[in-house]
């Protein structure tokens, strides 16, 4: 297959249609991101900066995206390329576009989470960082709680 004309493009939004094809390429090619609902999606990318897609055609075949202070840290988040697709560059082009932002390209470190593909990262320059381990899951919030701390911000 020729993958020369697949197109690289910043996007600060998606259209439904889009937005379908997002979700059948996570649920095709991102086990991570399965089952992902519309609405989310499009708040994930609104709030944002890069947003890259890929196009090959009106078939969209690759995604990534990042949110950043635009000069101490900055995270890659939902790379993925459709399994057609894989092997030909085009992992290394999504995530060197989405690097190549100016939100990005100054960052003094970026950051990125993944559960299997530490060797493609590291053939794209990224190292194990062994000092963030940490992370926290966000639980709802016990509404009585949520109660005292909208009062305390009413009384500030």
């Amino acid at each position: 297959m020729d993958f020369r004309s697949v197109q690289f493009c910043y996007t600060e939004t998606l259209a439904t249609k889009d937005l379908e094809q997002l979700r059948n390429l996570f649920n095709h090619s991102a086990f991570w991101a399965a089952g992902r609902r519309f609405e989310d999606l499009a708040k994930a990318i609104s709030y944002s900066c890069p947003v890259v897609v890929a196009w090959h055609g009106d078939r969209l075949i690759g995604f990534a995206r990042a949110t950043s202070d635009g000069v101490y840290r900055a995270t890659i988040w939902d790379v993925v390329i459709h399994d057609d697709y894989q092997g030909a560059g085009l992992g290394r082009k999504l995530v060197e576009t989405v690097l190549s932002h100016p939100h990005m390209s100054s960052v003094e470190r970026v950051y990125l989470m993944t559960t299997n593909q530490k060797q493609f990262y590291e053939r794209v320059g990224f190292i194990k960082n062994e000092t963030t381990t940490m992370v926290l899951v966000n639980q709802p919030i016990d509404g009585s709680l949520l109660r005292q701390a909208e009062a305390a911000v009413q009384r500030s």
